[in-house]
């Protein structure tokens, strides 16, 4: 039986008096792809920042396999290293060209050999079509480009899991598909990601799972073909209309 490499149970996460998260519990396989959908400040986003830290919860536990993810916590760097985030709006450091925001982390805080890490990111730079743009900086990339920067500097901290939030909302049409093209190449990878996205298309191909959430809540999951295709819930299915277009 495949372990589970994440795991949270009874998050609750509230702020200024709004409960933001309630009551969410989510198991991840080793290997395995959920994606997350909902509406607009369903909490969605919020969830991934609870599972890296980067936002308090006041009751619950997420754990990284055997270790406890909380803020404060003496080894919550050691544990950020094993979890890959992706944000929505790249993150990458405008003073720095492609390479250097690349090997940052990895030299600075994973004290690797810098020539040993350059290679490997030569070569995931090579695999998402960036190899000529590594001494380019951020502002002669386009988005999608930058993107896939920010998704190969995650690559190149080896971690355990990638969370990818809402990695595309912010790119034109024409440059979603590039980034979602490697997205799909890690999946066949078997990398473990849990993804936020409102690209229905690219959910139904990439997971193994689909979560539903609206109002905090975990409302509904199943296979991609059981709750895209075939919701249960009235407000699942609710949701999934606004995707339908009839003439």
């Amino acid at each position: 039986m495949e372990e589970n490499i994440l795991t949270v149970e009874h998050l609750r996460k509230e702020y200024e008096g709004n409960v933001i998260l309630d009551d969410v519990n989510l198991s991840v396989k080793r290997g395995e792809v959920v994606v997350i959908i909902g509406p607009s400040g369903c909490g969605k986003s919020t969830l991934l920042r609870c599972i890296n830290a980067l936002e308090n919860i006041q009751s619950g536990t997420i754990r990284l396999q055997d270790e406890v993810i909380e803020a404060g916590a003496k080894n919550l760097a050691k544990i950020r290293e094993k979890i890959g985030m992706v944000f929505q709006n790249y993150e990458l450091f405008p003073h720095l060209t492609v390479i250097e925001n690349i090997l940052l982390a990895p030299v600075k805080v994973q004290k690797r050999e810098k020539k040993e890490v350059r290679e490997e990111a030569v070569k995931l730079l090579e695999r998402v079509g960036l190899k000529d743009k590594a001494e380019s900086y951020p502002r002669q990339l386009s988005g999608g480009q930058k993107q896939r920067v920010a998704i190969v500097r995650a690559l190149c901290m080896n971690p355990e899991i990638l969370l990818f939030d809402e990695v595309t909302a912010a790119l034109d049409p024409e440059m979603v598909r590039e980034v979602l093209d490697v997205m799909l190449e890690l999946a066949r990878q078997k990398r473990t990601m849990v993804i936020v996205t409102h690209e229905m298309q690219f959910a139904q191909a990439v997971a193994d799972r689909v979560l539903f959430i609206d109002e905090g809540k975990i409302m509904e999951q199943g296979t991609p073909e059981e709750l895209l295709q075939h919701p249960k819930t009235e407000r699942t299915k609710q949701f999934l209309n606004i995707f339908h277009y009839e003439k």
